[in-house]
């Protein structure tokens, strides 16, 4: 794993509040990204017929969140920036939530870059579709958990304000020093 100056960095937050598409952004502009675990999961259990489905098997849901995540940590190659939709912290957070017990090490949990950036609720772009089910309160409630969790790991947390996607994106990396 990395370490606190890792270039390894999360975009976390609600879901509906425009992670992917910051995240798109950046990948337009030359940067390494790696999707929401979570969303990966679901597409291939929906098109196997699986059932580590959120609303199936929430418990079952969060251990592959975990896995997939850790080997997208595995992945990252060390001298290159890579931004993260969502991460270990947020399936660990999730498992936590659905089954009182966490799967990861303090040491993983703290293996990304410092600075996390979180989208806050937004409930005008929030839609849910055949592969986020929950609702927007749930979502809410998430965020709630995922802001308390960065905080006792010792993140420095930058809350993502509502503005266009490129300005979102300009924030991000002038706070990691990638710009000016």
């Amino acid at each position: 794993m990395y370490g606190r100056q890792s270039r390894a960095v999360v975009l976390s937050g609600c879901s509906g509040g425009g992670k992917s598409t910051v995240l798109e952004h950046l990948a337009a502009h030359g940067y390494r990204t790696v999707d929401e675990p979570g969303r990966r999961i679901v597409r291939q259990e929906l098109r196997t017929g699986g059932h580590a489905l959120p609303w199936e098997d929430a418990d079952r849901f969060a251990r592959a969140c975990i896995d997939l995540a850790r080997w997208d940590c595995e992945d990252v190659v060390a001298d290159r920036w890579t931004f993260f939709d969502r991460g270990l912290v947020d399936a660990d957070t999730a498992l936590r939530h659905y089954a009182g017990r966490s799967a990861c090490s303090i040491e993983e949990l703290q293996s990304y870059h410092a600075r996390v950036f979180m989208t806050p609720p937004w409930p005008e772009l929030y839609a849910a579709d055949d592969e986020r089910q929950l609702g927007l309160d749930e979502a809410v409630s998430e965020y709630g958990r995922l802001l308390r969790r960065y905080d006792e790991l010792g993140y420095s947390v930058t809350v993502l304000p509502k503005v266009g996607v490129a300005e979102r994106a300009e924030l991000i990396l002038a706070e990691l020093g990638l710009r000016g």
